[in-house]
């Protein structure tokens, strides 16, 4: 075998064939080799993670880049620099309240210059509204749009408001036509109380579950007729969990996302007047949080299949730093392992978003890894401007490649991106 770029060792290396000791051998921004852990593999570099868990890097299939009066390439550089802080080595990049818009080419654009040269591989979704048109959807995907989202009540594009049934169905019909997947916000608007601006978290009465059952059926009567690979993101009623799985029985292609802060952190611990829970949905009842657990851990085949940070600097919560650590320290304590968590938050959102080269721990995948040490306690920092702030996590990321390249922490030739790794999370404008 010619020499390889690097071997990364670990007692613990989590593959599609489950987690057992291994040499990984990396070569061309690949991983080349999957062999037994003291196999001799000729490489520049040797890296012996101990106990330390391999795992892939995490792929966030639902994540907003823009706060509020920031120039747009800040706001990718300082996500990028809390995704792989935190092993998050892909994103896709959903339409945001705040611009440029994901509507058209010139928009979709403007992000991928704003996301040149990132630490990290950035998928876009372009943004679907009433007003889209067969020819601005086919214009998206041409231009390079991994996959498209809706939003049926708030927090979408610009100026774009909530997608009524008529053109959600036509729109649909569309994307399947280009077989491409479509993200959906399915919380019903005639169910919500107004949420105005800033201020603090929602109210679970402001936003209640039955605004995401009546969002549901909306989406599962468009979806049935269009054939459409349709991901409802987010999802956080468990009670609509049966809503889910009967819609996939009648073969509804029809699929799920929820994020750590619905799994770990119940409405009841939510401090009162504080925005950094600012999330839509918002947090529910620790009942509910149970459930969730229960469809999730119910069937193999639950239509629960990702999870990830559900990130929205300056507008929602900011939490993409720590989305491994938030749902390992909920996961290990109803006894599941590491093949669990890589497979929601690596292998499936791969595979919704076409990654098929990211995911996994395999010979021939890209070299996206994070080194992760599962029986670590951290304590987030008290100024974190996130849901998790003061508390106690399991799980820290000890380092992270992508495409075989060590980015956190922060390569020493990179100035730029290791202040954005150091100089904290984009604040909130005034």
């Amino acid at each position: 075998m010619p020499q390889l770029d690097t071997v990364i060792r670990s007692r613990r290396v989590v593959t599609p064939g489950g987690t057992a000791p291994a040499a990984v051998g990396l070569r061309g921004g690949r991983i080349a080799a999957v062999a037994a852990p003291g196999a001799r593999l000729p490489a520049r570099e040797e890296v012996d993670l101990g106990g330390a868990a391999l795992l892939p890097g995490l792929v966030d299939p639902d994540v907003v880049v823009q706060a509020p009066g920031r120039p747009l390439r800040e706001c990718y550089l300082r996500t990028a620099a809390e995704a792989v802080r935190g092993g998050v080595t892909a994103v896709a990049v959903a339409p945001s309240p705040v611009g440029p818009p994901l509507t058209g080419e010139a928009g979709l654009q403007e992000h991928q210059s704003a996301a040149s040269g990132l630490l990290l591989h950035v998928a876009l979704l372009g943004a679907v509204t009433d007003r889209s048109t067969p020819a601005d959807l086919a214009e998206l995907r041409s231009a390079g749009a991994a996959g498209f989202h809706c939003s049926l009540s708030d927090g979408g594009a610009p100026g774009g408001g909530p997608i009524g049934d008529a053109p959600l169905r036509k729109a649909m019909m569309e994307v399947a036509a280009m077989e491409a997947p479509l993200l959906v916000h399915a919380e019903d608007p005639g169910e919500l109380a107004p949420l105005p601006p800033g201020g603090p978290a929602p109210a679970p009465t402001a936003r209640p579950a039955r605004a995401e059952r009546r969002g549901l059926e909306r989406v599962i009567a468009a979806a049935r007729v269009a054939g459409t690979r349709t991901h409802v993101s987010p999802f956080t009623a468990a009670e609509c969990a049966a809503v889910l799985g009967a819609a996939r029985a009648i073969g509804v292609a029809l699929s799920a996302h929820t994020c750590p802060h619905y799994l770990c952190l119940p409405a009841e611990s939510v401090p009162e007047g504080s925005p950094a829970f600012r999330c839509r949905p918002p947090l529910r009842s620790g009942a509910n949080r149970d459930a969730l657990w229960s469809a999730l851990l119910s069937d193999a085949d639950c239509p629960i299949r990702t999870i990830g940070s559900g990130h929205r600097p300056g507008t929602g919560v900011w939490a993409i730093a720590w989305t491994l650590p938030a749902l390992w320290t909920a996961a290990r304590r109803r006894g599941l392992d590491l093949a669990a968590v890589a497979r929601w938050t690596s292998a499936n959102p791969a595979e919704l978003l076409g990654l098929a080269d990211k995911g996994r721990i395999a010979p021939g995948a890209e070299a996206d890894l994070v080194a992760f040490a599962p029986e670590a306690a951290q304590t987030v920092p008290d100024d974190d401007p996130g849901p998790y702030a003061g508390r106690t996590l399991t799980g820290r990321v000890e380092r992270t490649w992508v495409g075989g390249r060590s980015v956190f922490p922060a390569p020493a030739a990179a100035p730029q991106a290791r202040a954005a790794v150091h100089g904290g999370p984009l604040p909130a404008s005034p």
